[in-house]
């Protein structure tokens, strides 16, 4: 989710930059939300489970893609599902060109010995790149997001009306439990902000155990709502466009807020900024990392999947007291 995310402010720079061009962007039918509203944008939904499943569901979505006379084809995923399309466009003599992920400089980053420790190229500018070999240029200085969103009757029901209230959003979870903020301190930090009766927290999630811990957090707090379960993600994109700032682990969430426009502080364990995952056109100093003297191996993976004994707890240097500041200011 966070990968498609991060391709969002880039496509919007593009098409505005470019407006005699259009683009097709091809994806799972879930991320169509994330580009409604795109000027001279399609989308193109991938049937992975059906007709386009498996190597043979690979010739069809070229041919498919085919009918709709494409010229160029930017590959910003460059996986081997991707890698095959591009080169069948290849071979019919279209213009490709990849998104190189910098994986040399990521495993230098993330090595324990020998450790290479400074930023890399962030994944967004790696898109523009990939767009600059098909000859176009993107000027990502002066970014313009969307409008925020009108809360559909439905949304209101379950967050009420804004007025002039402070509305915080909260993505406490990830794929990786290295990437995850400590559960009690993530309590502590939502019991201290709604200890403000000005401001409202919306917990955002996914699935039963989640929404079960979501749950815990949200009870007996009037001002902490629990989203998980309850909206779609065009109503959520809507929800997240409303808040004053998001707060995220290194997760989908945070570039979802950051493509909308929002303020977003995260919080990083096992993984880095560094590796060029920061959520777009946000300030370093919002990023929260774990301490690197007590914990001098970090960041140990690009993905947080990799366990490094002993860093089990690297996120409980970052301070709850820190975490809130953050957040109110």
């Amino acid at each position: 989710m966070g990968d498609v995310a991060m391709t969002v402010p880039v496509i919007s720079a593009f098409v505005e930059q470019n407006p005699s061009a259009k683009i097709t962007i091809v994806s799972r039918p879930f991320f169509k939300p994330f580009f409604d509203g795109i000027p001279n944008v399609d989308f193109f939904a991938v049937d992975v489970k059906g007709r386009h499943k498996g190597f043979p569901g690979l010739l069809k979505l070229y041919s498919d893609l085919k009918q709709l006379h494409i010229d160029a084809v930017a590959d910003l995923h460059n996986v081997l599902r991707s890698q095959v399309i591009r080169t069948l466009f290849a071979l019919s003599g279209k213009k490709v060109a990849f998104t190189d992920k910098g994986r040399a400089e990521k495993r230098a980053l993330t090595r324990a010995e020998n450790k290479i420790f400074k930023p890399i190229k962030s994944m967004v500018e790696r898109h523009v790149d990939t767009f600059k070999k098909l000859g176009f240029s993107i000027d990502l200085s002066n970014p313009k997001f969307p409008e925020k969103a009108i809360l559909s009757t439905e949304i209101i029901k379950i967050t009420g009306e804004k007025a002039n209230q402070n509305w915080i959003g909260i993505a406490p979870f990830a794929q990786y439990a290295s990437k995850v903020y400590p559960q009690d301190l993530m309590h502590q930090v939502i019991n201290e902000l709604a200890s403000d009766s000005n401001s409202k927290i919306f917990l955002f999630g996914g699935g039963n155990k989640e929404i079960e811990i979501l749950n815990l957090f949200a009870n007996g707090k009037e001002n902490v709502i629990n989203v998980a379960g309850k909206l779609k993600l065009q109503q959520e994109l809507d929800l997240i466009s409303n808040l004053n700032v998001m707060l995220s682990m290194d997760s989908g969430n945070a570039h979802m807020a950051a493509m909308l426009g929002i303020k977003v502080i995260t919080l990083w364990g096992a993984t880095h900024p560094f590796a060029g995952f920061a959520p777009f056109n946000q300030p370093l100093e919002n990023c929260l990392v774990s301490d690197r003297e007590k914990f001098p191996k970090l960041p140990t993976s690009v993905y947080g999947n990799k366990k490094v004994a002993g860093y089990q707890d690297a996120m409980r240097t970052i301070s709850v007291e820190s975490v809130v500041e953050k957040l109110n200011h």
